[in-house]
């Protein structure tokens, strides 16, 4: 059975490879990968060669057979299971639910576990005419008439990976997000009570004490899902994964407990984000809203805690 008879198509990921330094002594120790192809910068194999790579940065390809409703985390699943074991990715739940596996796909941060290779995969260097094949007048185009073959035989193109921007790369598709985690952390991303235990006519404690309408559930629901993936850092122009904006991932979580009617913090939560470095440096571009893998208007919400931190 062929490949388009059983719905598998070839995709070519592109994946800009980091190799760390100082190395581990047990990468030493293995030395090259024995799964490498000989197109790998590891194809040589040996410690010597991994030395070399040190500190390092390429553009490494890999084309699989996949289905097209296959997800590019899928893919890189498949190329760490039976390809390269050495290439180096982060995830967990695989459903979008967790963010640990925020990257640039063909330039846009967004999850490997939602992005699937029909929506991404993307054909280069190529010009359509018609439904009769590609334009071609002499040996020049003649390499886009064969292009044109393979598109129509199930090739589905190529997809460009790289580490999500914004943030320090600790090795190949893997970004260290410590410091928006610390930067969330300060801002105490919890309930807090005014230190007063409501109580009963009685005397008795209140156990409803917490209870809330519709209308105040709706102030901050939808802020309650972001996962901390970052995609919103790496989209924002401003943010530069250092100790400068705070970013909007954490005046997202501010915004969340602000508007919180059973946190009794409002007032130093704001004055925590009133500064130079933090709301102030916003610049309304609200390019952090278009990669919300869970739907947050970023870019409103920061545009509305700006003009509430003004009102008090």
């Amino acid at each position: 059975m062929s490949g388009m008879e059983n719905g598998m198509n070839t995709v070519t990921l592109r994946v800009n490879r980091f190799a760390p330094r100082p190395e581990r002594a047990r990468d030493r120790e293995r030395g090259g990968s024995p799964f490498a192809r000989k197109s790998s910068p590891f194809g040589d194999s040996g410690a010597s060669a991994r030395r070399r790579l040190r500190g390092k940065q390429w553009v490494q390809d890999y084309t699989l057979r996949v289905r097209p409703e296959d997800t590019v985390l899928d893919c890189l699943l498949k190329i760490k299971r039976t390809v390269d074991p050495t290439l180096a990715f982060r995830y967990s739940c695989g459903h979008g639910m967790c963010g640990s596996d925020a990257v640039s796909i063909n330039g846009t941060p967004t999850l490997l576990c939602t992005a699937s290779v029909r929506d991404w995969a993307k054909q280069p260097n190529t010009v359509l005419v018609d439904d009769e094949g590609f334009r071609h007048t002499g040996d020049a185009d003649a390499s886009l008439a064969d292009d044109a073959v393979s598109v129509s035989s199930g090739d589905l193109g190529v997809i460009e990976l790289a580490p999500l921007p914004g943030f320090p790369v600790q090795r190949d598709l893997v970004a260290d997000i410590d410091q928006m985690l610390d930067q969330i952390r300060k801002l105490k991303p919890y309930l807090q009570a005014n230190n007063e235990l409501a109580t009963t006519k009685d005397g008795k404690i209140n156990a409803f004490e917490y209870l809330q309408n519709p209308q105040q559930l709706a102030k901050y629901e939808l802020l309650a899902n972001c996962i901390a993936c970052g995609t919103c850092e790496g989209s924002c122009p401003v943010y530069a994964g250092g100790e400068a904006f705070i970013g909007p991932a954490a005046l997202i979580t501010a915004s969340r407990f602000i508007n919180d009617s059973r946190d009794g913090q409002a007032n130093a939560r704001m004055d925590a984000i009133d500064s130079a470095d933090g709301i102030a440096a916003c610049q309304s571009v609200r390019a952090c809203t278009r990669e919300c893998p869970r739907g947050i208007d970023v870019g409103e919400e920061i545009w509305q805690l700006i003009a509430q931190v003004k009102e008090r």
